[in-house]
């Protein structure tokens, strides 16, 4: 443990020293870039990753701008900043729709390349014990057994919408039900790894890939079908015909104003190839929780263990300055 903590340290910090040359020879042509990190931990390697890779190979002087969902796509709307934003999950998002028919946003890539899964949660010995859990009939007649509690998403997140249509459709509060708003999702994390820790009922939304999910066996609940017309008038805070539909298997992108588009084209084209596999992304997250390792450790991970994907989507420039540093 003590040899991988200083070999990951060891690593960020020969990329902090090289900043300065690499900003020196290509910064002219690049400038200034701003990059969201959204408050999740995949997000968080997209972006560190990102960040790297633009300023140690393109030259770039990156700022990375704290965000979620609905703050990041209102600020370009009324800004036009942020100028990239990473790991955007457009199933809960109606603003992503409008500022694409507006012209206002490109979208690069599907950077979770498998698509995101959400739903609603449930410990597998939990469903164990009582099979009519993993049914939405049998949650509503059952609320003790899971705690009387819905564990809901942070504010500014787009599941937060969708999430509370349905509680809405099914009455959840009506039958019984507790619906509990986290903070941050830190909070949501730490309350299902403390349910597993004490063998005690939780309920929630959730989503892949995530190490959460990687490392505690979930049973998500059968919500009945997919209804996209549902799914979009719940995720839409405005729409009053909320209904019951299950989530979709979620597009994950990446977008960019159309001005940076046009300003930056090497930079959109880096951007256009960052992309992870879910198995990747749940594979560092997991290395990242069990070593307690930071976003920055969890990038630099990601960065020496998968040479052979990140050198696909740089420059033939760009590829041979990184690879001088990682070797």
């Amino acid at each position: 443990m003590k040899k991988l903590l200083i070999s990951t340290a060891f690593a960020a910090t020969a990329a902090t020293g090289f900043a300065g040359a690499a900003m020196a020879d290509g910064h002219a042509a690049c400038g200034e870039v701003s990059i969201t990190e959204m408050n999740w931990a995949s997000a968080a390697v997209v972006t560190k990753v990102s960040q790297f890779l633009m300023t140690q190979g393109y030259g770039c002087d990156v700022t990375v701008v704290p965000s979620s969902t609905t703050p990041s796509l209102a600020s370009v709307s009324e800004t036009g900043k942020p100028d990239i934003v990473t790991e955007l999950w457009i199933n809960g998002t109606p603003a992503y729709q409008k500022l694409s028919e507006e012209g206002k946003i490109v979208t690069l890539t599907d950077v979770l390349s498998d698509g995101g899964i959400e739903g609603w949660w449930i410990p597998k010995y939990v469903v164990d014990e009582h099979p009519e859990l993993a049914t939405l009939e049998g949650l509503l007649a059952n609320p003790d057994l899971v705690g009387g509690r819905f564990h809901q998403c942070p504010e500014g997140w787009g599941c937060k919408n969708v999430n509370r249509a349905l509680a809405d459709a099914v009455d959840l509060e009506g039958n019984g039900f507790e619906v509990f708003q986290h903070g941050s999702g830190e909070t949501m994390a730490t309350s299902i790894a403390a349910a597993f820790e004490a063998e005690e009922p939780w309920l929630g939304y959730y989503w892949a890939p995530t190490s959460v999910l990687g490392k505690y066996e979930m049973v998500s609940v059968d919500l009945g079908e997919y209804n996209e017309e549902i799914h979009l008038c719940n995720a839409d805070p405005d729409c009053e015909e909320v209904g019951v539909s299950s989530y979709p298997v979620g597009p994950v992108k990446t977008v960019v104003t159309a001005d940076f588009q046009e300003r930056q084209p090497a930079i959109a084209e880096l951007m256009t190839n960052v992309s992870f596999t879910n198995a990747q992304m749940g594979e560092v997250l997991a290395w990242q929780e069990e070593n307690n390792a930071s976003g920055d450790e969890a990038a630099v991970y990601f960065l020496t263990n998968y040479q052979d994907v990140w050198q696909e989507w740089v420059s033939d420039e760009a590829r041979e300055k990184l690879a001088a540093l990682l070797q």
